[in-house]
C-alpha cells in the first residue's frame, strides 16, 4: 500500500436501528474530526431551545468513543434522559489510487471494503421500552447540595478519616560508620 494514496472514503448509508422514531428526529453524525464543543452546542440547542424530545448520536470506527463522550455530556447536562444503545457493523468503502501509474495507461485504483464498528445512541425525554436490548434508565437526580462530580449510587466518594499518628512514616535514621567498608545500617534505620 506504500505506492497508493487514499483519495476517497464513503460510508454505507443505513437506516437508524430504532423503530417508531419521529420523521424529524435530529441525528448527530459524529466523525473522527468533529469538535465535541460544536456537536454539543448544536445538540443542546435542539433539545433546550427547540424543545425536541429525542436525539440520536451515531458514529463509526474511530468516532465511536467521541460519540459516547457526547452522549455522556448531554446526559449530565440535561438529566432525566432515557437511553437506548445499538452496536452494529457498517461498511466503509475506501478508494486508493496508485502514485506510480503505468506509463501508457490510466491510474490504477484499489477499492477496499472495511467492516467497522458503529454505534447509535437514542436519548429521549420520554420513557422508552425498558425491555429492549441496550436500554438504560435515567440516572437518579441529585438533591441540592450533593456532590455530583464523580458520584454514582454504586461508588460514592466519602471523605477520608483523619490520619492516625501510628500510621504516619517515622523519620528515616541513617548513621554513617567509620569502617573502611563504607556505610552500614543500624537497627533504627527503616527501608522504604
Amino acid at each position: 500500500m506504500e505506492n497508493f494514496r487514499k483519495v476517497r472514503t464513503s460510508e454505507e448509508e443505513m437506516p437508524l436501528p430504532f423503530p417508531d422514531l419521529p420523521s424529524d428526529v435530529v441525528e448527530m453524525k459524529v466523525k473522527e474530526g468533529s469538535k465535541i464543543r460544536n456537536l454539543m452546542n448544536f445538540a443542546m440547542a435542539q433539545m433546550e431551545l427547540k424543545g425536541r424530545r429525542q436525539i440520536v448520536f451515531s458514529g463509526c470506527g474511530r468516532a465511536v468513543t467521541k460519540t459516547i463522550t457526547c452522549v455522556e455530556i448531554m446526559k449530565r447536562k440535561l438529566g432525566g434522559l432515557h437511553q437506548v444503545t445499538k452496536v452494529r457493523y457498517k461498511t466503509v468503502l475506501e478508494v486508493w489510487e496508485s502514485q506510480d501509474p503505468p506509463p501508457h495507461g490510466p491510474a490504477q485504483n484499489l477499492t477496499v471494503h472495511k467492516n467497522v464498528p458503529s454505534i447509535c445512541i437514542l436519548l429521549s425525554r420520554d420513557p422508552l421500552d425498558p425491555n429492549q436490548t441496550g436500554y438504560q434508565p435515567p440516572e437518579p437526580r441529585h438533591e441540592a447540595g450533593e456532590d455530583t462530580l464523580g458520584s454514582s449510587s454504586k461508588g460514592l466518594k466519602r471523605p477520608l478519616p483523619p490520619p492516625c499518628e501510628e500510621l504516619l512514616p517515622k523519620k528515616l535514621q541513617v548513621q554513617v560508620s567509620d569502617s573502611p567498608r563504607g556505610t552500614g545500617t543500624t537497627a533504627g534505620q527503616q527501608d522504604h
